[in-house]
């Protein structure tokens, strides 16, 4: 019997109660924040039109930077994914198999980013950046560098809580013994079994990065985040209602996951 098998759970009032209180705190500056870009300024009520002009793309050329700032985002995700999937996962699929004595080394290595503070690593990725700058051009795609660095906590436990649901060793022993190539190992048996995990992992690196403005800002890069701030300046009703439908996507991203989820758990049962 487990240490904590005496606890009871709680009731579900007790759920309810805690989910409804912190469904408050979440929903009251999203609240304050739509009720700011409806206002119609000294002119008192409320309208649309803001929302209008962002959703039917009729901004006007002063906010033409605000649409390679967006293209520059995504692509930064695009690139963070791919760092993240190339370098991470074959790396723990690794040290599952053959190597375990390095997944404490290993688990300490993808966390550790977390407990350092954004202007610490900035500091620390400034000469890196230099040398990167002069091998690979200074395109803002070189930041996927840093925001591989970044995401690789939640990209971690994500992939991680997959791998520990799976007997991984089994399954390659299996398909060994039928014959199967360590690429169709890989490509047939492992990455299926690990898509829930990899999705989390890529959904969770892309909320991220589109959220991520500290270290656009002090290594001079332009992303979304960073043309919010211009925007704000001039128009910040613009840059809330921008500001509101970043954040719409990344709760799409995070409902996605949970469905994904619950798709592959109903097959499994």
């Amino acid at each position: 019997m487990s240490a904590g098998a005496g606890i009871p759970a709680p009731s579900a009032l007790a759920r309810r109660s805690i989910l409804a209180v912190v469904g408050v705190l979440f929903a009251i500056p999203l609240v304050a924040m739509v009720e700011f870009t409806l206002r119609r300024g000294l002119e008192g009520g409320y309208d649309l039109s803001r929302w209008i002009t962002v959703l039917t793309g009729d901004l006007g050329p002063a906010y033409r930077p605000l649409g390679q700032a967006i293209g520059n985002s995504l692509a930064l995700a695009a690139v963070t994914v791919l760092v993240v999937l190339v370098l991470l996962v074959p790396t723990m699929v690794l040290v599952q198999l053959r190597l375990p004595r390095l997944r404490r080394a290993l688990e300490f290595v993808c966390l550790l980013p977390i407990s350092i503070p954004a202007i610490v690593l900035v500091v620390g990725l400034a000469p890196v950046y230099s040398v990167v700058a002069r091998l690979f051009g200074s395109g803002v795609w070189t930041l996927a560098f840093a925001y591989g660095i970044i995401v690789l906590p939640f990209a971690y436990r994500a992939v991680q809580s997959n791998l520990e649901a799976l007997d991984l060793a089994t399954l390659t022993e299996a398909a060994r013994s039928l014959g199967a190539s360590w690429p169709v190992v890989i490509v047939r048996v492992l990455l299926p079994n690990l898509r829930r995990g990899l999705l989390a992992a890529g959904f969770i690196s892309i909320a991220v990065v589109l959220g991520e403005f500290t270290i656009a800002s002090l290594l001079n890069r332009q992303n979304l985040q960073t043309a919010l701030v211009v925007v704000s300046k001039d128009d910040p009703y613009i840059a809330v209602v921008l500001a509101l439908l970043a954040l719409l996507l990344a709760f799409v991203l995070l409902l996605a996951i949970g469905r994904v989820g619950r798709g592959r758990t109903r097959k499994e049962s």
